[in-house]
């Protein structure tokens, strides 16, 4: 996985944004704003957004990011007020993940509906809209449509998992974003069934998210206290 950083004027902020560039014979499977679903894919954009962001049209927006570096066809554009410059990436067999990691406002995926969680009251960083941590993973073999989503699955459990090793409190943001990428499946098939933690490729991407997010969730916790 190639990423380019890429930084741009915005609102008066100096904004990074990564660009992979996968080149055809790739699908991905993401829950992002724009591209999301499952599909081929040709490149993946993780872009970083102003503080207080107040866009009605961010599909339109990630558009807009997306001409202007350049990325034709169809692709993956997801955003985050996380600092994109400090994008984490880690390895393991084969895998790719690239994760950034804003925790701002840390939650639990199950809660009462209506019910406020004081412990989690919003963690105030530099002012910024609330943080999300947006994980690209790439895996080197072609995976079924249910091992696809069996990754996102595996991938959200490692970083569940990450975010509490590193003293997280909380499932993760309610605005987290991710996508697979792999091989497209060959018409003679042969596309890996399975995508579980147990799995053989399932087993790696735990790993490299659960590394590439844990280090993002310290980092961040260690700007929380250098800036009081």
């Amino acid at each position: 996985m190639r990423l380019e950083t890429r930084w741009r004027e915005e609102d008066g902020a100096r904004l990074a944004a990564t660009v992979w560039r996968t080149g055809p014979g790739l699908r991905a499977i993401s829950s992002a704003l724009l591209g999301g679903g499952i599909g081929p894919v040709g490149w993946v954009l993780n872009a970083q957004v102003p503080g207080g962001y107040a866009r009605l049209d961010p599909q339109a927006h990630l558009r807009e990011l997306a001409d202007a570096y350049g990325l034709r066809g169809r692709g993956v554009a997801m955003m985050t007020a996380a600092s994109v410059d400090r994008t984490v990436r880690a390895e393991d067999e084969g895998v790719a993940v690239s994760a950034t990691v804003g925790l701002r406002v840390p939650t639990w995926a199950a809660a009462p509906p209506g019910a406020a969680d004081p412990e989690l009251a919003p963690v105030r960083l530099d002012g910024t809209a609330p943080g999300t941590i947006n994980i690209v993973v790439a895996v080197p073999v072609p995976l079924g449509d249910a091992a696809l989503v069996n990754a996102v699955v595996t991938a959200t459990e490692a970083k569940t998992q990450a975010l509490l090793e590193a003293g997280w409190s909380c499932t993760g943001t309610a605005s987290d974003a991710i996508c697979v990428a792999a091989p497209a499946v060959p018409e003679s098939g042969g596309a890996e069934p399975f995508a579980g933690p147990r799995s053989t490729w399932g087993a790696r991407i735990a790993r490299a998210v659960h590394a590439a997010v844990h280090a993002g969730a310290v980092d961040y916790a260690a700007r929380l206290r250098d800036r009081g």
